[in-house]
């Protein structure tokens, strides 16, 4: 006779990029079922939260916090109790707390589930129409400019397309990098995916650059390069 596997203690929840329409209804299930939801933001989360009317008890969950959060976190696991995951929004762990309490599940045989859900780095991939598979994604772009210089030559490089988030108060100087070492390298750059404003803005970096300059950047963004573009 199999064993019947045991109930996730620990799961790990995508949340809405934007438009809180887009969480999924496992996701709802599972946030309604949770004993704890912990969050990177617990002001940011509690909004999303009303909007399903959703009351669980809350606890921060962030970049500061995470290495001592984790042993208290699989204390309540270990006395039974489930506890939901979530960032401010998309999935946790890229580029967003949790990997360290998910490598702390596995190493600790705690049973632990991810759900599939939104996602701003495959929308962003999807939406920019530069070719797909393979891909790299690099996170947030380096905060020092020669650092960031780096990976965008690094990124230049590579034989596929390449995504990075990116603040819109260094979009500009971003660009103005890229112009320097590539101006006619084709790059995407998605505005606040789902939302109200959503915009994709795609062309040679030249161009961009000066698109941006005329109208100082606002919002989040993803920047995808294509260095493919310049063979063909």
């Amino acid at each position: 006779m199999s064993e019947t596997p045991s109930s996730p203690l620990v799961s790990f929840v995508p949340t809405p990029i934007g438009n809180l329409a887009d969480i999924t209804l496992r996701g709802l299930e599972t946030l309604r079922s949770a004993d704890l939801i912990a969050c990177e933001d617990t002001r940011h989360s509690r909004k999303l939260l009303n909007h399903y009317e959703i009351e669980k008890p809350l606890v921060s969950l962030h970049d500061h916090n995470e290495a001592r959060r984790v042993p208290e976190i699989l204390r309540k696991a270990s006395q039974g109790q489930h506890i939901a995951v979530i960032s401010d929004a998309g999935t946790p762990c890229l580029s967003d707390p949790g990997h360290r309490l998910l490598r702390a599940c596995i190493k600790e045989d705690v049973n632990y589930e991810v759900l599939p859900g939104p996602s701003a780095i495959t929308t962003a991939l999807v939406a920019s129409g530069l070719p797909p598979l393979p891909f790299t994604f690099g996170g947030f772009l380096p905060y020092k400019k020669g650092k960031r210089e780096r990976e965008l030559q690094a990124a230049l490089k590579r034989g596929h397309t390449s995504l990075y988030f990116e603040s819109p108060h260094r979009l500009v100087s971003t660009l103005e990098i890229l112009t320097n070492l590539n101006p006619l390298v084709h790059v995407s750059i998605t505005k606040e995916l789902t939302k109200k404003f959503e915009n994709i803005y795609g062309g040679q970096t030249l161009k961009l650059l000066r698109t941006f300059t005329d109208r100082p950047p606002r919002g989040e963004f993803v920047l995808a390069i294509d260095p493919t573009s310049l063979s063909q």
